[in-house]
């Protein structure tokens, strides 16, 4: 089992789904007991992590569009960042991690009046064009899937609301090949210095997580799910969008360029999708 870290900013432990990116805000480098291998992929996490079968709302999943029940009660989110004003990346090993220093909020739709705090944001790809985000529309694959995450402030600190039924919040967004994506190339543009996992770099530019939001935020999907990665905390509240975003291809293969913690090519870095197991997924529109 990975040991929790230590995040300097609020001083306390941190469990491992952070620190993939999932999350976390810490600097040290750890051996790694699960990965995306055969060895250590997804099909074995059940043999550390038991919820991984048992559990009753897992994730990702694949998300029906034509079963998802409209929800007339889900207003529109509010979403409140501030620009980054140097941005923080590490290759933590399975993927790589931005850090968030700022303040920023997220509340509305299915959290309601409830406030959570932004924490950090990650990325799962995939070797090709053709997959690699974690979560599926009508059985569609995506290249890729950027995870906005955010940990709920009635528990005081991210350690404390991570495994908690109503813990964190993660905003899902569709990744596909196309044009640049400037908001990101911050990011793709300053990977070199991070190709070997435990790599950071603190980049004196300018970040702001709103660019990286789609155009339309009033669309999305929501269901009751977990952290894709182990621990696999069933403490998610899943929005998804509608709508996709686009990355070029340098973009994407810049991220395809890093090693992972088993000394691997950082690619296909996703959970497939699990089970509903009776879970209804919500539509903000109809």
């Amino acid at each position: 089992m990975l040991k929790p870290q230590v995040d300097e900013q609020f001083g306390m432990k941190l469990p491992t789904y952070l620190m993939l990116g999932h999350m976390l805000v810490s600097c040290r480098v750890w051996a790694s007991d699960w990965g995306y291998t055969e060895e250590n992929g997804p099909k074995t996490w059940k043999k550390d992590y038991p919820i991984a079968v048992t559990g009753r709302r897992q994730s990702p999943i694949n998300i029906v569009s034509r079963k998802a029940e409209y929800d007339s009660d889900l207003k529109p989110l509010n979403i409140e960042y501030l620009p980054e004003d140097e941005v923080k990346l590490k290759n933590n090993g399975h993927t790589i991690d931005i850090q968030i220093t700022q303040p920023g909020f997220l509340t509305g739709g299915p959290v309601g009046n409830q406030q959570f705090r932004l924490a950090q944001f990650h990325l799962h790809w995939g070797a090709d064009d053709t997959r690699g985000s974690e979560h599926t529309i009508d059985g569609e694959a995506f290249a890729a899937e950027l995870h906005i995450v955010h940990w709920n402030t009635t528990y005081g600190s991210f350690a404390a609301a991570v495994d908690k039924s109503d813990g964190l919040a993660v905003l899902g967004i569709m990744i596909e090949s196309g044009d640049v994506h400037p908001g990101f190339s911050v990011v793709s543009d300053n990977l070199d210095g991070l190709i070997q996992p435990g790599s950071t770099d603190t980049i004196s530019s300018s970040l702001d997580p709103t660019d990286l939001l789609p155009d339309n935020i009033d669309d999305y999907w929501t269901y009751e799910g977990s952290v894709p990665i182990p621990p696999l905390y069933e403490s998610v509240r899943w929005i998804v969008f509608k709508e996709p975003v686009e990355f070029s291809h340098d973009q994407l293969n810049a991220l395809r360029s890093l090693i992972d913690s088993d000394g691997n090519p950082m690619q296909d870095n996703f959970r497939p999708p699990q089970p509903r197991k009776g879970r209804q997924v919500k539509a903000s529109f109809q």
